[in-house]
């Protein structure tokens, strides 16, 4: 049995830093408990650096390899939910948040009698109807997952 590495652990969990070699903190390259490859512990280190030791917010990002912008997403997500909020998230809708009950009920109403998918009249008939703009792939999908429920 392989044992699983702290890097392909990291990178399971999208906590794997991709550019460690560019954290110039000088705690992070001698080896020991400091870890480039650790997102979450160079963004709150980055974090602490700047408000314990009283750097500045760009040259805190700097030093850690980081934007100024990923500083002020890291400082936002930690005060709203502590170390927990560094942990990477995944990005964009979860679900197909616009496919609604009334929406499936309307394409499904309206399939070919042989059930056949226009998507792309489909999306037309939803943004007419129901005001809801749906890209015709995402009603391709749903129906497709309609029919292997069944």
């Amino acid at each position: 049995m392989t044992k699983e590495s702290k890097r392909d652990r990291l990178r399971q969990m999208g906590a794997l830093n991709p550019r460690p070699d560019v954290v110039r903190a000088p705690w992070f390259r001698e080896a020991g408990f400091f870890d480039p490859l650790d997102l979450v512990q160079v963004k709150y280190e980055m974090l602490r650096h700047a408000r314990q030791d009283g750097t500045n917010k760009a040259d805190a990002a700097a030093l850690f390899g980081l934007s100024r912008q990923t500083y002020y997403q890291a400082e936002a997500a930690f005060e709203r939910d502590g170390i927990v909020g560094l942990l990477p998230r995944t990005r964009g809708p979860k679900s197909a948040h616009k496919l609604t009950g009334e929406v499936m009920r309307l394409v499904e109403q309206h399939l070919d009698a042989n059930g056949e998918l226009q998507a792309r009249s489909l999306a037309e008939l939803v943004q007419t109807r129901l005001g809801v703009s749906v890209h015709p792939r995402s009603i391709e999908r749903a129906v497709a997952r309609k029919k292997k429920e069944r």
